[in-house]
Protein backbone atom coordinates (compact mmCIF):
# COMPACT_ATOMS: atom_id res chain seq x y z
CA UNK A 1 0.00 0.00 0.00
CA UNK A 2 1.64 3.23 -0.92
CA UNK A 3 1.45 5.84 1.97
CA UNK A 4 1.54 9.61 2.15
CA UNK A 5 4.85 9.46 3.89
CA UNK A 6 6.31 7.87 1.50
CA UNK A 7 5.05 9.98 -1.48
CA UNK A 8 6.40 13.25 0.01
CA UNK A 9 9.86 11.72 0.63
CA UNK A 10 9.79 10.48 -3.36
CA UNK A 11 9.39 13.86 -4.36
CA UNK A 12 12.00 15.72 -2.01
CA UNK A 13 14.14 12.90 -3.46
CA UNK A 14 13.01 13.84 -7.06
CA UNK A 15 13.41 17.39 -6.12
CA UNK A 16 16.71 17.16 -4.39
CA UNK A 17 18.51 14.56 -6.48
CA UNK A 18 20.15 12.66 -3.64
CA UNK A 19 18.68 11.00 0.03
CA UNK A 20 21.35 13.09 1.74
CA UNK A 21 19.78 16.55 0.17
CA UNK A 22 15.97 15.44 0.97
CA UNK A 23 16.92 14.11 4.18
CA UNK A 24 18.27 18.18 5.11
CA UNK A 25 15.22 19.49 3.50
CA UNK A 26 12.92 16.77 5.52
CA UNK A 27 14.81 17.09 8.76
CA UNK A 28 15.07 13.71 9.14
CA UNK A 29 18.48 11.44 8.77
CA UNK A 30 19.60 10.08 5.57
CA UNK A 31 19.51 6.35 6.65
CA UNK A 32 15.66 6.97 7.37
CA UNK A 33 15.20 8.59 3.60
CA UNK A 34 16.67 5.33 2.35
CA UNK A 35 14.25 2.81 4.52
CA UNK A 36 11.25 4.86 3.24
CA UNK A 37 12.44 4.73 -0.34
CA UNK A 38 12.90 0.39 -0.01
CA UNK A 39 9.56 0.64 1.87
CA UNK A 40 8.01 2.51 -1.24
CA UNK A 41 9.53 0.11 -3.98
CA UNK A 42 8.48 -2.86 -1.87
CA UNK A 43 4.67 -1.49 -1.65
CA UNK A 44 4.90 -0.94 -5.77
CA UNK A 45 7.06 -3.97 -6.85
CA UNK A 46 9.41 -2.29 -8.81
CA UNK A 47 12.36 0.06 -8.59
CA UNK A 48 11.85 4.03 -8.59
CA UNK A 49 15.26 5.46 -8.58
CA UNK A 50 18.61 4.89 -9.69
CA UNK A 51 21.60 5.89 -8.85
CA UNK A 52 23.46 7.97 -11.27
CA UNK A 53 27.23 9.41 -10.41
CA UNK A 54 26.47 11.17 -7.02
CA UNK A 55 22.75 11.70 -8.14
CA UNK A 56 19.11 9.78 -7.67
CA UNK A 57 17.34 9.78 -11.14
CA UNK A 58 14.15 8.82 -11.26
CA UNK A 59 12.83 5.35 -13.25
CA UNK A 60 9.63 5.19 -15.88
CA UNK A 61 7.37 4.36 -12.78
CA UNK A 62 9.21 6.67 -10.28
CA UNK A 63 8.39 9.57 -12.59
CA UNK A 64 4.97 8.40 -12.99
CA UNK A 65 4.48 7.91 -9.09
CA UNK A 66 5.85 11.44 -8.95
CA UNK A 67 3.84 13.03 -11.41
CA UNK A 68 0.68 12.04 -10.06
CA UNK A 69 2.11 12.76 -6.51
CA UNK A 70 1.58 16.33 -6.60
CA UNK A 71 -2.74 15.70 -6.94
CA UNK A 72 -2.67 13.09 -4.45
CA UNK A 73 -0.95 15.21 -1.79
CA UNK A 74 -2.65 18.09 -2.64
CA UNK A 75 -5.73 16.22 -2.06
CA UNK A 76 -4.78 14.92 1.40
CA UNK A 77 -3.75 18.28 2.57
CA UNK A 78 -7.30 19.69 1.38
CA UNK A 79 -9.28 16.54 3.01
CA UNK A 80 -7.03 17.05 5.92
CA UNK A 81 -8.07 21.02 6.42
CA UNK A 82 -11.63 20.20 5.44
CA UNK A 83 -11.55 17.52 8.05
CA UNK A 84 -9.93 19.84 10.81
CA UNK A 85 -12.67 22.42 10.35
CA UNK A 86 -15.21 20.45 10.76
CA UNK A 87 -13.54 18.87 14.18
CA UNK A 88 -12.56 22.30 15.12
CA UNK A 89 -16.77 23.83 13.91
CA UNK A 90 -15.17 26.32 11.60
CA UNK A 91 -16.92 24.07 9.11
CA UNK A 92 -19.74 21.52 9.19
CA UNK A 93 -23.56 20.47 8.50
CA UNK A 94 -26.59 19.40 10.65
CA UNK A 95 -29.68 17.83 9.00
CA UNK A 96 -32.19 18.86 11.67
CA UNK A 97 -35.96 17.67 11.29
CA UNK A 98 -38.09 18.18 14.03
CA UNK A 99 -42.10 18.11 14.49
CA UNK A 100 -43.70 21.58 14.04
CA UNK A 101 -44.42 22.92 17.67
CA UNK A 102 -40.64 22.16 18.34
CA UNK A 103 -39.61 23.63 15.11
CA UNK A 104 -41.44 27.26 15.90
CA UNK A 105 -39.95 27.48 19.66
CA UNK A 106 -37.06 25.21 21.00
CA UNK A 107 -35.49 24.73 17.37
CA UNK A 108 -34.85 29.19 16.62
CA UNK A 109 -33.59 30.09 19.71
CA UNK A 110 -30.96 26.91 19.59
CA UNK A 111 -29.97 27.80 16.12
CA UNK A 112 -29.21 31.46 16.77
CA UNK A 113 -27.41 30.29 19.17
CA UNK A 114 -25.26 27.70 17.48
CA UNK A 115 -24.95 30.18 14.48
CA UNK A 116 -23.37 32.76 16.81
CA UNK A 117 -21.05 30.58 18.41
CA UNK A 118 -20.13 28.33 15.12
CA UNK A 119 -20.96 31.04 12.34
CA UNK A 120 -19.58 27.96 10.02
CA UNK A 121 -21.87 25.09 10.62
CA UNK A 122 -24.47 24.83 8.23
CA UNK A 123 -27.88 23.62 9.88
CA UNK A 124 -31.25 22.65 7.34
CA UNK A 125 -34.34 21.83 9.02
CA UNK A 126 -37.21 19.89 7.91
CA UNK A 127 -40.53 19.04 9.72
CA UNK A 128 -42.03 15.39 10.72
CA UNK A 129 -43.87 14.11 13.20
CA UNK A 130 -43.10 11.03 14.77
CA UNK A 131 -42.09 7.99 13.90
CA UNK A 132 -41.77 9.59 10.62
CA UNK A 133 -38.82 11.80 12.03
CA UNK A 134 -37.50 8.90 13.76
CA UNK A 135 -37.24 6.79 10.68
CA UNK A 136 -35.78 9.43 8.61
CA UNK A 137 -32.64 9.46 11.34
CA UNK A 138 -32.63 5.39 11.03
CA UNK A 139 -32.71 5.60 7.38
CA UNK A 140 -29.88 8.07 7.17
CA UNK A 141 -31.70 10.74 5.73
CA UNK A 142 -30.91 13.49 8.92
CA UNK A 143 -28.98 13.84 11.78
CA UNK A 144 -30.97 14.79 14.71
CA UNK A 145 -34.46 14.12 15.09
CA UNK A 146 -36.56 16.44 17.59
CA UNK A 147 -39.57 13.86 18.81
CA UNK A 148 -41.61 13.09 21.61
CA UNK A 149 -43.69 10.10 23.02
CA UNK A 150 -46.33 10.66 25.19
CA UNK A 151 -45.75 8.77 29.39
CA UNK A 152 -47.23 5.90 29.75
CA UNK A 153 -47.68 5.21 26.21
CA UNK A 154 -46.47 1.48 24.52
CA UNK A 155 -43.11 1.07 22.88
CA UNK A 156 -40.93 2.54 25.40
CA UNK A 157 -37.96 0.62 23.80
CA UNK A 158 -38.65 1.84 20.13
CA UNK A 159 -35.45 4.47 21.02
CA UNK A 160 -32.97 1.79 22.53
CA UNK A 161 -30.81 1.85 19.38
CA UNK A 162 -30.19 5.86 19.58
CA UNK A 163 -29.16 8.58 22.15
CA UNK A 164 -31.34 9.85 23.75
CA UNK A 165 -31.16 13.97 24.95
CA UNK A 166 -34.28 14.74 27.20
CA UNK A 167 -35.25 18.28 26.68
CA UNK A 168 -38.37 19.10 28.81
CA UNK A 169 -41.50 17.39 29.86
CA UNK A 170 -44.74 19.17 27.88
CA UNK A 171 -48.61 18.19 29.39
CA UNK A 172 -51.31 18.59 27.23
CA UNK A 173 -53.66 21.60 27.77
CA UNK A 174 -57.51 21.94 26.88
CA UNK A 175 -58.31 24.75 24.68
CA UNK A 176 -61.97 25.97 24.80
CA UNK A 177 -63.50 29.31 22.74
CA UNK A 178 -63.42 32.54 25.01
CA UNK A 179 -67.20 32.41 25.85
CA UNK A 180 -67.09 28.67 26.60
CA UNK A 181 -69.07 27.35 30.07
CA UNK A 182 -65.65 25.94 31.30
CA UNK A 183 -63.14 29.24 30.45
CA UNK A 184 -62.92 31.04 33.00
CA UNK A 185 -62.07 27.59 35.06
CA UNK A 186 -58.56 26.85 36.45
CA UNK A 187 -58.81 23.42 35.33
CA UNK A 188 -61.27 20.90 33.52
CA UNK A 189 -61.48 16.84 33.69
CA UNK A 190 -61.84 15.22 30.55
CA UNK A 191 -64.82 14.21 30.98
CA UNK A 192 -66.65 17.25 31.12
CA UNK A 193 -65.80 17.74 27.36
CA UNK A 194 -67.31 14.31 26.75
CA UNK A 195 -70.46 16.14 24.93
CA UNK A 196 -68.15 18.84 22.64
CA UNK A 197 -67.36 19.03 19.01
CA UNK A 198 -63.92 17.93 18.57
CA UNK A 199 -60.86 19.29 16.76
CA UNK A 200 -58.06 16.83 16.42
CA UNK A 201 -54.30 17.22 15.86
CA UNK A 202 -51.89 15.46 14.18
CA UNK A 203 -51.87 11.72 13.84
CA UNK A 204 -50.31 10.25 17.05
CA UNK A 205 -52.02 13.44 18.98
CA UNK A 206 -55.08 12.34 17.55
CA UNK A 207 -54.68 8.65 18.97
CA UNK A 208 -53.25 10.34 22.25
CA UNK A 209 -56.62 11.96 22.30
CA UNK A 210 -59.02 9.14 21.65
CA UNK A 211 -57.07 7.07 24.98
CA UNK A 212 -57.30 9.70 27.13
CA UNK A 213 -60.79 10.81 26.16
CA UNK A 214 -61.80 6.55 26.29
CA UNK A 215 -60.02 6.26 29.64
CA UNK A 216 -62.63 8.88 31.00
CA UNK A 217 -65.73 6.67 29.61
CA UNK A 218 -66.21 8.22 26.40
CA UNK A 219 -65.86 8.05 22.45
CA UNK A 220 -64.85 11.89 21.77
CA UNK A 221 -66.87 13.03 18.38
CA UNK A 222 -64.00 14.56 16.03
CA UNK A 223 -65.62 17.39 13.26
CA UNK A 224 -62.52 17.99 12.06
CA UNK A 225 -58.73 17.04 12.28
CA UNK A 226 -55.67 19.13 11.30
CA UNK A 227 -51.96 18.49 11.31
CA UNK A 228 -51.76 22.42 11.72
CA UNK A 229 -51.58 23.35 15.36
CA UNK A 230 -52.61 27.62 14.11
CA UNK A 231 -55.42 26.22 12.50
CA UNK A 232 -56.58 23.93 14.93
CA UNK A 233 -56.74 26.88 17.57
CA UNK A 234 -58.19 29.12 14.71
CA UNK A 235 -61.48 26.62 14.83
CA UNK A 236 -61.43 26.34 18.05
CA UNK A 237 -61.31 30.46 18.65
CA UNK A 238 -64.40 30.13 16.01
CA UNK A 239 -66.36 28.70 18.34
CA UNK A 240 -66.22 25.13 16.70
CA UNK A 241 -65.31 22.99 18.78
CA UNK A 242 -62.58 21.79 21.78
CA UNK A 243 -58.99 20.76 21.97
CA UNK A 244 -56.57 19.00 23.85
CA UNK A 245 -53.15 19.89 22.48
CA UNK A 246 -49.72 20.10 24.03
CA UNK A 247 -48.83 23.22 25.98
CA UNK A 248 -45.45 23.85 23.47
CA UNK A 249 -48.06 23.75 20.79
CA UNK A 250 -49.98 26.69 22.05
CA UNK A 251 -47.24 28.37 22.42
CA UNK A 252 -46.39 28.22 18.90
CA UNK A 253 -49.60 28.64 17.90
CA UNK A 254 -50.88 31.95 19.71
CA UNK A 255 -54.85 30.90 19.96
CA UNK A 256 -57.19 34.25 19.47
CA UNK A 257 -60.48 33.81 20.49
CA UNK A 258 -59.61 30.52 22.79
CA UNK A 259 -58.42 29.81 26.05
CA UNK A 260 -56.03 27.04 27.54
CA UNK A 261 -57.57 25.81 30.86
CA UNK A 262 -55.28 23.58 32.90
CA UNK A 263 -56.14 19.40 32.18
CA UNK A 264 -56.86 17.12 35.07
CA UNK A 265 -55.50 14.83 35.44
CA UNK A 266 -52.27 15.68 33.89
CA UNK A 267 -51.30 14.00 30.59
CA UNK A 268 -47.60 14.74 29.26
CA UNK A 269 -45.26 13.98 26.89
CA UNK A 270 -41.61 13.62 26.88
CA UNK A 271 -39.93 16.49 24.22
CA UNK A 272 -36.30 14.54 22.60
CA UNK A 273 -33.71 14.95 20.89
CA UNK A 274 -32.10 11.89 18.78
CA UNK A 275 -29.49 10.65 16.93
CA UNK A 276 -27.30 7.35 16.08
CA UNK A 277 -24.51 6.70 18.41
CA UNK A 278 -21.54 7.10 15.75
CA UNK A 279 -23.46 10.67 15.13
CA UNK A 280 -23.18 11.90 18.61
CA UNK A 281 -19.61 12.11 18.27
CA UNK A 282 -19.24 14.69 15.37
CA UNK A 283 -18.82 18.03 16.69
CA UNK A 284 -21.34 19.99 14.78
CA UNK A 285 -23.64 17.56 15.90
CA UNK A 286 -22.80 17.44 19.67
CA UNK A 287 -22.84 21.45 19.30
CA UNK A 288 -26.38 21.61 18.41
CA UNK A 289 -27.91 19.03 21.03
CA UNK A 290 -25.83 21.17 23.24
CA UNK A 291 -28.36 24.14 22.35
CA UNK A 292 -31.55 22.27 22.16
CA UNK A 293 -30.74 21.64 25.81
CA UNK A 294 -29.59 24.76 26.60
CA UNK A 295 -32.88 26.01 24.36
CA UNK A 296 -35.33 23.89 26.40
CA UNK A 297 -33.78 24.87 29.91
CA UNK A 298 -34.55 28.44 28.93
Amino acid sequence: MIEARHLRVLRAVAASGSFSAAARELGCTQPAVSQQMKALETSVGTPLLIRSGREMRLTQAGEALVRHAAGILAGLTAAEEEVAAIAGLRAGRVRLVSFPSGSSTLVPAALAALRAAHPGTQVSLEEAEPPESVDKLRAGDCDIALAFRYEGAAGAEEWDDLVVRRLLTDRLVALVPERHRLARTESVAIGDLAQESWIAGCPRCRGQLVEVCESAGFMPRIDFATDDYPAVAGLVGAGLGVAVLPQLAIESARPRGARPVALEPEVRREIVALTLPDLAHVPAVAATLGELERAAVR
